[in-house]
């Protein structure tokens, strides 16, 4: 009950900031990021476009990886006519085609990135989808998990190697930040044999279900990463957050009368958008968060999350799983429950 209130006023915590925060204010200490370098997945609209225009408003060069060119290409000109007379952020924008829920295109994505021989920073994982209908991905995953997740995981694996040298070579933390849900609470039972069900069978398919499971994800991917990069003495930092509630681009395929409806009834816990992208903001620039790892954030102030998301056995599972996935064929790594 005090936390609904907390949130419901914007009341402050302990890091000075609350719900009502925006990422423009959380950013207000970090005026001149012009020495780095971030790539924001799911940037093309909704939290991860405000993200990115607050980030190359304090003079980052951000990447905008996305599946949709033309929409990325919008926001690029967006964000340049908004900034360019101030620090031509229009030479600091970038953008990449990438397909999250195509471990191809997650690999062909990388290589490019590679190849242009810029330094990483920042790596943001934004990127969210909302599937109200059962689909199967190329790779014969599910596709709000392979989006939302597996295509992440790949994602950070692949590019950890260019952040913790970008690290040593600058002397400046990484951060990797993690975009999950509070949706994630609503989990319980086994995450990996929930999720062969709903990829091998369309009967047990529920769009709530596959979301809250590919969001927990993100917590225990956060959990595991934070672990192995403290083993290897990186100074690269991973945690995730909870935006908030707020109507974005996740509702597209259901707009109309009743969508709406629900919006408008529930207006006063919805967040705005540029409340929704104070906490990740917050967590990838604020210096106080300096050597903080393996935490979950929200309302720009460090959270609880489920009993499932602390249980570090869990994300060690989910870890080996998922480095099965992104290297073998999926008909292999469900058989095991091929009679359940």
């Amino acid at each position: 009950m005090i936390e609904s209130i907390k949130y419901l006023t914007g009341t402050v915590g302990p890091s000075g900031y609350g719900s009502k925060s925006t990422a423009e204010q959380v950013t207000d200490n970090c005026a001149n990021l012009c020495f780095l370098t971030a790539i924001i997945t799911g940037a093309t609209s909704g939290i991860g476009a405000e993200t990115a225009r607050v980030l190359a408003k304090r003079g980052a060069r951000i990447v905008i990886p996305a599946r949709n060119l033309k929409a990325a290409e919008k926001i690029k000109a967006s964000i340049s006519s908004e900034f360019n007379n101030d620090n031509d952020s229009s030479l600091h924008i970038i953008v990449m085609p990438l397909d999250l829920s195509s471990l191809k295109s997650v690999r062909k994505f990388v290589s490019d990135f590679e190849a242009l021989n810029l330094p990483l920073n920042l790596l943001i994982n934004n990127a969210g989808k909302f599937s109200y209908d059962h689909g199967i991905s190329e790779d014969g995953i599910e596709m709000t998990f392979a989006t939302n997740y597996l295509g992440h995981f790949l994602l950070t694996k692949l590019l950890l190697k260019k952040m913790i040298a970008t690290a040593k070579t600058t002397g400046i933390q990484g951060r990797i930040v993690n975009v999950s849900s509070g949706i994630h609470t609503w989990f319980s039972g086994d995450l990996i044999r929930s999720l062969g069900q709903i990829t091998r069978d369309k009967s047990h398919y529920d769009a709530t279900r596959a979301y809250t499971i590919s969001k927990l994800a993100n917590v225990l991917h956060t959990k595991e990463l934070a672990h192995r990069l403290r083993q290897m003495g990186a100074n690269v930092t991973v945690n995730c957050v909870h935006p908030g509630i707020v109507r974005t681009g996740l509702t597209r395929e259901r707009e109309g009368f009743i969508t709406d409806f629900v919006f408008f009834l529930s207006s006063k816990l919805l967040k705005t958008i540029p409340q929704a992208a104070a906490t990740t903001c917050y967590v990838a620039t604020h210096p106080e968060l300096n050597n903080v790892s393996g935490k979950y954030f929200a309302d720009c102030n460090e959270a609880s999350n489920s009993k499932i998301g602390y249980n570090p056995k869990e994300a060690a599972r989910l870890w080996s799983f998922s480095e099965i996935m992104v290297s073998t064929d999926w008909k292999t790594v469900f058989a095991p429950f091929s009679a359940a």
